[in-house]
């Protein structure tokens, strides 16, 4: 069992949630994620071009370069954080080229090193899973692939070959932001994942609230939220992990009761 299986395999979905790394005081904000209930964590590795993310991780990777952070600090806020939340599983989220230029065994040792679970790398389709994939394997990190509603039934084999931890469902075509799929596209998009792999589906992509949050429950076995957390960290900096405490806290409740409403 690795920290990812154990905790997909608790009787509620899971709450996922994203924030930048080196976007405020991240220590302290990634602390504040987990004591208010965030059952997985995924840290953003800032890069100058994130193509797949709207305006507000953008802004915090900006952010977060303009401050001088490298995969070097990345690594080392992974560190850290394994060090005090020894159960929580961990993922880096980003592109390609933080994670391959220095050669995508480097990456993966490193990042075994560091304690970090699984991997998701943005613009490395499964089609050249070479890039990076075997390298992660080998070092029990799980590559975690991402599915769109674009992800047909001719495709899907490609991207659960290899995939492990959990398949993250972007629910819209389109970048991180405010809009969100419909919930029954989002049903019936889980359940046709399901039919082909016994990983876990968790869906992110539009989910800023604990309402939203608890429908996508009823229905995935994981919740993701992102932009919503980062623009937390953005407008309040400092005072940022009061104001992530309360929204997680919130977020959590409603994911982790979300199927005892339905059973009641």
């Amino acid at each position: 069992m690795t920290r990812l299986s154990t905790t997909f395999a608790v009787r509620h979905p899971a709450l996922v949630c994203f924030i930048t790394a080196g976007d405020g005081d991240t220590a302290a904000n990634l602390d504040a994620l987990v004591e208010a209930g965030a059952d997985v964590i995924e840290l953003g590795m800032p890069f100058t071009d994130p193509m797949a993310d709207g305006p507000a991780i953008q802004s915090a990777n900006l952010r977060s370069l303009g401050a001088g952070t490298t995969t070097a600090d990345v690594l080392r806020y992974a560190t850290d954080f394994r060090a005090r939340h020894p159960d929580v599983p961990l993922v880096l989220m980003g592109y390609a080229n933080p994670m391959v230029r220095r050669g995508p065994e480097w990456f993966a040792q490193a990042a075994a090193e560091a304690g970090v679970d699984g991997v998701i790398c943005v613009d490395i389709p499964p089609e050249e899973d070479d890039a990076l994939g075997p390298a992660l394997r080998a070092k029990g990190i799980a590559p975690i692939r991402l599915a769109t509603p674009t992800t047909d039934v001719a495709r899907l084999p490609q991207v659960l070959e290899g995939s492990a931890g959990f398949i993250y469902y972007v629910s819209v075509a389109g970048i991180t932001g405010k809009q969100q799929a419909v919930l029954a596209s989002i049903e019936e998009a889980v359940a046709r994942f399901k039919a082909s792999t016994d990983l876990p589906i968790a869906v992110g992509f539009g989910v800023r609230t604990p309402e939203q949050a608890a429908a996508i429950a009823r229905v995935a076995d994981g919740v993701v939220v992102g932009s919503a957390l980062v623009e937390i960290c953005g407008e309040y900096g400092a005072h940022a992990p009061a104001k992530l405490r309360e929204l997680t806290q919130a977020l959590a409740n409603a994911v982790h009761t979300a199927r005892q409403e339905i059973a009641q």
